[in-house]
């Protein structure tokens, strides 16, 4: 069984994004603990997760029934409901490393955060599994090494792409403002920049397959070495069981 560690803002992440890998890794035998900003319990973005106010095309914005039956489930977990703070986390006390994302304002203390930054980069000094996905994969991109470069320099990678992104924003910006443009800069032309090639950043097909329990292979995903990642909620359920073959192979716990 591995330890694994999931990073959370303490509010507006994406539930989907959280719960599917915790579920699919504790079904698997793994046990995730959680760490938030200040050690208080997190809360996802409860727009995404009720779908309150996303009517007509936008509802397919809004977490799956399916999958915010499985936040709900994962909110009554005692790893959810007592996490760490960022800055009291000893990395090395992990076997791995989840990193959920999200696009609403909440988001920003985690993607800026010089304690999870740190926690990123030890896990790619050791080379340790790591999942990311959406949003997550900016916190990777911003994490420096000691010569000053991005872990993720010499990477592939992908993450939330242009299309997916804009879409989206140019969808809700009348009701929502900017809900769905976490940044003036995308996270694809962001984390691009400080890869080794902007070719390194795959943003995989323009129409997407949506991935559920019952086809968990729909959707896309890149892996490099240790890092596994993916790019919105229809990639989640094929980001965290090629997660969990990762820990099964490994077998480094």
């Amino acid at each position: 069984m591995a330890k694994v560690l999931m990073l959370l803002p303490n509010v507006e992440f994406d539930p989907t994004e959280a719960a599917v890998p915790w579920h699919v890794l504790s079904q698997a035998g793994h046990e995730v603990f959680f760490a938030t900003g200040d050690g208080n319990q997190a809360s996802c973005d409860q727009t995404t997760l009720s779908g309150k106010g996303l009517d007509g095309m936008l509802k397919s914005l809004a977490a799956k029934p399916e999958n915010a039956d499985i936040y709900r489930l994962m909110e009554k977990h005692e790893n959810f409901q007592n996490p760490l703070a960022w800055q009291d986390v000893t990395p090395d006390d992990y076997d791995a490393l989840v990193l959920p994302g999200g696009h609403a304002p909440g988001m920003k203390p985690y993607l800026e955060s010089e304690h999870v930054f740190a926690v990123c980069r030890n896990f790619f000094a050791r080379k340790a599994p790591v999942a990311s996905i959406c949003h997550g994969v900016l916190a990777l991109a911003r994490s420096k090494d000691a010569d000053g470069q991005s872990i993720l320099h010499g990477y592939q990678v992908t993450g939330l792409n242009n299309f997916q992104e804009n879409i989206a924003y140019r969808m809700t910006k009348k009701t929502m403002g900017t809900h769905y443009r976490t940044y003036p800069t995308s996270v694809q032309d962001e984390v691009s920049a400080v890869l080794a090639s902007a070719k390194d950043f795959k943003p995989g097909a323009i129409y997407p397959a949506f991935g559920t329990a019952k086809n968990p292979n729909k959707g896309f995903i890149v892996t490099d070495r240790n890092l596994i990642s993916a790019r919105w909620p229809g990639d989640v359920y094929k980001l965290a069981h090629a997660f969990a073959s990762m820990l099964r192979s490994l077998k480094s716990y």
